[in-house]
């Protein structure tokens, strides 16, 4: 075993960690898992640790790959972006609850989906999304989104399907190998959220990305806020919506951003990768797309959605990242937005500007905020990566070099 822990060991810490860091399951609570049948062993000890974490219940949702290709061959683009009002309704149910949600995530194997078509590949039930999304970004429901080892994610990344080559690299990324992996993202935490007071402290109005390929300048809403490490729901109560993470974020203005984005690292849309990824950006829209390959499949997603051209999330991470540390492309959006500074287009995050929460949808898009389905983290940090903030004092260097200097 090449992490020094044993198979149960490192099952339970990765599964405590989930429970009580990732979504801070609390006694009484009702918790539902999303999970494919590859990650039953992982399910498994998510459950046991929900439950002894003083879960009231524990449902699981299963995927699989061949019951998803299957849906995509024979259904057509309409069956697969109608509502279905059994899912809404349970979403509801669930926001009324308070229940927590676990995903488990784990880059799909790519053959699955070959040979389907872009409109099918990036169809989405509008309504369903829209209600788990609006849950989520409102902080309706505490939920966590974290990526667990497997063959088919091993195969992409080494070529192999080397699962215990992985679960030491993600072991490595998540802290697993701390005394105490629930107290040490605890620390990392609070190093985030002192970063995103720092940067409030600011008052920024617009970020410039420079770099190898890269020069886009992004604007800022007035009374935005950073975000680092955990979030707290309505009830005050913490929880990390994504392990690992490396990032301190926000939402921008939709309106601003001009110039150009060279995209560091793979980016999985649909179940499919797409590489090389160049895009150009006019007062706000994203005007120009190109890719070394899936161009047609981030395409299909731009033109799915009004807003999926705008941005929604501008992010800061260093090289100083565990994730960046490891020195591995995981080929998993999740792992590698941490490796680096990245932006996504798509839906904003209404607590990223004071009182947004008690904002209207139309206030929200008013005041600067973009909506839409989709929400997809691109990486444009690596080394000779400069993020500079424009304040009222003038310029300030946050990262320079890929490094973090505020």
């Amino acid at each position: 075993m090449t992490d020094g822990l044993r198979t149960t060991d490192r099952l339970t810490r990765f599964a405590e960690l989930v429970v009580r860091v990732g979504v801070n399951v609390q006694p009484g609570q009702g918790v539902v898992v999303n999970a494919d049948l590859e990650q039953a062993e992982v399910a498994r000890a998510v459950v046991e640790q929900a439950y002894v974490a003083g879960a009231a219940w524990v449902e699981v949702l299963w995927t699989d790959g061949l019951v998803r290709r299957s849906e995509l061959v024979h259904a057509t683009v309409d069956t697969l972006t109608t509502d279905r009002p059994w899912v809404l309704q349970r979403t509801r149910e669930w926001v009324e609850a308070g229940i927590a949600t676990i995903a488990l995530t784990g880059t799909p194997d790519p053959a699955l989906v070959a040979g389907i078509e872009p409109a099918k590949l990036t169809a989405v039930r509008q309504g369903e999304v829209t209600a788990r999304m609006q849950a989520a970004m409102g902080n309706h429901w505490r939920w966590t989104v974290v990526a667990a080892p497997n063959p088919i994610w091993a195969q992409q990344i080494y070529g192999e399907p080397d699962v215990e080559r992985l679960w030491t690299e993600v072991g490595q990324a998540m802290r697993l190998d701390e005394a105490d992996p629930v107290a040490a993202w605890r620390d990392r935490s609070a190093t985030l959220a002192a970063r995103a007071l720092a940067l409030d402290a600011l008052q920024i109005s617009e970020l410039r990305y420079s770099g190898d390929g890269t020069d886009l300048t992004v604007g800022l809403i007035r009374g935005h806020r950073w975000t680092g490490g955990s979030v707290t729901d309505k009830a005050g109560i913490t929880a990390m919506p994504n392990i690992p993470t490396e990032e301190v974020f926000t939402s921008p203005d939709r309106r601003r951003a001009d110039g150009v984005l060279r995209v560091t690292k793979p980016v999985v849309i649909g179940g499919q990768l797409v590489e090389g990824l160049r895009l150009t950006f006019e007062a706000g829209r994203i005007t120009d797309v190109s890719a070394d390959v899936g161009a047609d499949v981030a395409l299909g997603q731009l033109d799915s959605d009004e807003g999926a051209r705008s941005l929604g999330e501008v992010a800061l991470v260093d090289r100083d990242s565990r994730v960046a540390r490891t020195g591995t492309v995981f080929h998993n959006t999740l792992f590698d937005e941490n490796a680096g500074a990245h932006v996504a287009w798509g839906q904003s995050f209404p607590f990223a500007v004071v009182g947004g929460l008690e904002l209207s949808p139309d206030e929200r898009f008013a005041a600067g905020l973009n909506s839409a389905r989709v929400h997809t983290d691109v990486v444009v940090g690596g080394d000779g990566l400069t993020v500079t903030a424009t304040t009222a004092g003038g310029n300030v260097d946050l990262l320079v070099d890929d490094e973090w200097v505020l």
